[in-house]
């Protein structure tokens, strides 16, 4: 933790850019580990004035109490917030559901790990289960398909639907970009998404969405394809942000537990920020 103290009114962005390099000062207010009098911080234009006090807390981020929606002897599954990856990628090591589930089990038993089963997108919300042990891990990965008997979602999109409910089955391809498309069957895998447009405002729709397939970003590129891209979701097609962050929620999980045979559901409630799509008919 490091305490400053302004001597000059100065904007936070260029007081932090004279103690940290760009990327550094830039996550310190994305994952606000900055307060200013004691107050939370991310506006990077925000006027401070002399004798205002600055503290920087790299360790804050892990702080964050945990979602926790269930957790027993071997499963712990938690509500991802929009913009934590689920686990490590590129530069990114600690700032992660991953870790942050990691750091909380240990708390409780420094001898504890934690095993990745599954993910959503850095900007999905929602049901994210991790593995206390490699056995029920692998159980669960290896027999996928045959277990998880519901993955849904919620997504604000941009318009309004023709068809109000309506399944989407084609194939889909990544390029060498990372981009996934619509493909064909020779090329692409198949990818079936079920949906239904619970709500509508006049901008924008609300769906509850159910895959019978997961391929990568296949809700993303499915909602593209009808032409109505996920807000915030720049990548596929959005030309919107309403939300400040992708309109993809996982509202509900389900699967048979490979050795009692017993279903499991959990749910995560809608985020309140969706509501502001929906207030203006």
């Amino acid at each position: 933790m490091n305490k400053y103290l302004i001597e000059k009114d100065i904007l936070l962005i260029e007081f932090l850019l004279n103690h940290y390099n760009r990327k550094s000062a830039k996550n310190l207010l994305k994952y606000k580990q900055v307060k200013v009098n004691g107050i939370v911080t991310s506006q990077f234009n925000y006027q401070l004035k002399k004798g205002d006090e600055i503290v920087v807390d790299k360790g804050s981020f892990s702080k964050i109490n945990l979602d926790i929606l269930y957790e027993d002897d071997e499963l712990i599954v938690i509500n991802k917030p929009s913009g934590l990856l689920s686990i490590a990628g590129g530069n990114e090591k600690e700032k992660t559901a991953y870790h942050l589930v990691g750091e909380y089990l240990k708390s409780k038993n420094n001898k504890a790990k934690v095993f990745v089963i599954h993910r959503l997108d850095k900007d999905t919300s929602g049901v994210l289960m991790f593995a206390k042990n490699e056995i029920i891990k692998n159980k669960l990965q290896n027999n996928w398909n045959e277990i998880v008997y519901k993955r849904g979602y919620l997504a604000i999109v941009e318009g309004k639907l023709d068809k109000k409910k309506g399944q989407i089955k084609n194939y889909l391809d990544e390029s060498k970009t990372q981009m996934v498309y619509v493909s064909n069957q020779r090329k692409g895998k198949l990818a079936i998404t079920n949906y239904q447009v619970l709500k509508e405002s006049r901008y924008n729709s609300l769906l509850e969405i159910f895959l019978d397939t997961g391929r990568k970003n296949q809700i993303r590129v499915h909602m593209q394809y009808l032409g109505h891209s996920i807000v915030g979701d720049k990548k596929y097609g959005a030309a919107t942000n309403p939300l400040k962050r992708m309109g993809l929620h996982s509202h509900v999980f389900a699967f048979v537990h490979p050795d009692t045979k017993v279903k499991m559901e959990f749910k995560a409630a809608m985020p309140e920020v969706f509501e502001k799509c929906l207030v203006y008919k």
